[in-house]
């Protein structure tokens, strides 16, 4: 019986060390990559080597909001002061219980309209629509029955009025020049369809008027921990994946879109959790299908700072969702790499997120399970599990705190040595910790899947900012 034991933890332990050490090299080879990639574009900038150009395509910016009165004033007036020639903005009220559009109604010169909508993508119908114009930027507002986060962003694109739009979460501040950043791949090639900005934790800086005034790392460690794993994720995989067009997600958060070809792919789904990464999967399987040219781009300027989860619950609550998304997206779209299978982004990218993103934390809480059990049975060679584990943390903490401050460096934000301390500690929790919770939380995600697929993933929000200066 204990040979059996032997043998079968023999494999599975060969099989956790194989993915640790896979996992390690493409994170630490990835993150160079991007550091040098960003590096290399700071450098250009500084020497004003970037495409400048007198004209501008006119955007639509589509805010799905559902019970966000807290922050939704703040998100308008930031967007308000964009720098940015031409451009609406289109407000969807998905059934909201909390007075949303009764808060933007009271700070925003809104009247009632009967404008009629060209329902070229499917949704709710509309109970009540507003419209404006506040600082010289057109501006609607539309109630409706709560149908989702898809059914919202249907509803925005019905109502825009220009070639390409962008969504932005209620919850979202995006820097001045947001939006003159990720329209930048469309002017350096007319195949751009689709374009993902970076996401940042919100919580660590100060803005007015979509102007970064300072900047701080938070001592609470459930948002600290969060800081150092976007930075790190979106260095990792979203700047390597960009250079062969292998992009598989474009954060809901903020990203644009060319709008005649995802109405021609019939706009976001509501039988699904991950819209947004659903929708860049049908948009790469759709293109190739049909042969056409595209492309489909990040943009690491165009930045977005996002509200994150400040409590436990509303983390476990996100990321279920998020990996609940994942699976969905990836098992629907299985000809992405069965068709394509010399295609980049399916060897490479569809792959990644298989064996790294969706079975990874299975490997993890089962590799360490079976550590456990080799424990009890005596054969655990103890001397050389912790030394695998501080080298294999170590590189983490490594990779980790290089991608934070990679990003802190291009975007030239100032730290002080007590943020730099803070950033240590938190990327030592983050690995040797919040990693191996993560995993856990994911694992367990399918317990009440059927109950909690279709519904807005509602976290406690905070307001930022001040509203003495709004303009009316």
């Amino acid at each position: 019986m204990n040979a059996v034991v032997e043998s079968f933890l023999g494999m599975i332990a060969l099989l956790f060390i194989s993915y640790m050490l896979l996992y390690t090299t493409y994170l630490l080879l990835s993150v160079m990559f991007g550091s040098v990639s960003l590096y290399e574009q700071d450098r250009k900038n500084k020497l004003n080597n970037e495409l400048k150009h007198p004209y501008y395509v006119p955007v639509s910016i589509i805010v799905p909001a559902h019970n966000e009165c807290v922050v939704i004033v703040d998100t308008i007036t930031n967007l308000l002061h964009l720098k940015y020639k031409l451009y609406e903005i289109i407000i969807v009220d998905d059934g909201s219980t909390d007075g949303t559009s009764d808060e933007l109604l009271a700070n925003f010169p809104l009247k009632l309209s009967n404008r009629p909508i060209h329902r070229k993508l499917d949704c709710k119908q509309k109970e009540a629509m507003y419209e404006g114009i506040v600082n010289n930027v057109h501006m609607t507002l539309v109630k409706k029955a709560n149908g989702g986060k898809s059914d919202a962003l249907n509803m925005g694109i019905n109502l825009s009025n220009y070639p390409y739009f962008v969504t932005c979460d209620a919850d979202s501040l995006l820097q001045e020049d947001a939006l003159e950043k990720i329209i930048q791949p469309v002017f350096e090639d007319e195949q751009t369809v689709a374009v993902g900005g970076m996401i940042r934790i919100g919580q660590c800086v100060k803005m007015i008027r979509g102007k970064v005034q300072s900047y701080h790392m938070p001592w609470q460690p459930i948002i600290g921990m969060q800081v150092v794993e976007y930075d790190r994720s979106f260095l990792a995989s979203r700047i390597l994946f960009d250079q062969f067009n292998g992009n598989l997600i474009i954060s809901g958060a903020f990203g644009l879109f060319k709008k005649d070809i995802v109405i021609a792919i019939g706009g976001y789904r509501s039988d699904i959790i991950g819209e947004d990464m659903e929708l860049v999967m049908r948009l790469h399987t759709f293109i190739l299908n049909n042969n056409y040219a595209f492309k489909i781009r990040y943009q690491t300027e165009a930045v977005c700072w996002s509200q994150a989860p400040e409590s436990v619950k509303d983390v476990i609550q996100q990321r279920r969702r998020w990996y609940l998304g994942l699976f969905q997206s990836l098992v629907r779209y299985p000809a992405l790499f069965s068709r394509f299978k010399y295609k980049p982004v399916s060897f490479i990218s569809y792959l990644f997120y298989i064996f790294f993103e969706l079975l990874g934390p299975f490997i993890e809480i089962f590799g360490l399970l079976t550590i456990v059990l080799a424990y009890f049975y005596n054969l655990l060679n103890v001397t050389f599990m912790i030394e695998l584990f501080v080298i294999y943390t170590g590189f983490g903490i490594l990779i980790s705190l290089t991608a934070f401050l990679q990003r802190v460096y291009t975007q030239g934000l100032k730290l002080y040595v007590l943020d730099i301390m803070k950033a240590i500690t938190m990327v030592i929790i983050e690995n040797v910790i919040y990693r191996y919770f993560l995993s856990i939380v994911r694992v367990t995600s399918f317990i009440q899947y059927k109950k909690n697929r279709k519904v807005w993933g509602d976290i406690k929000r905070h307001s930022r900012n001040d509203h003495s200066d709004l303009p009316m």
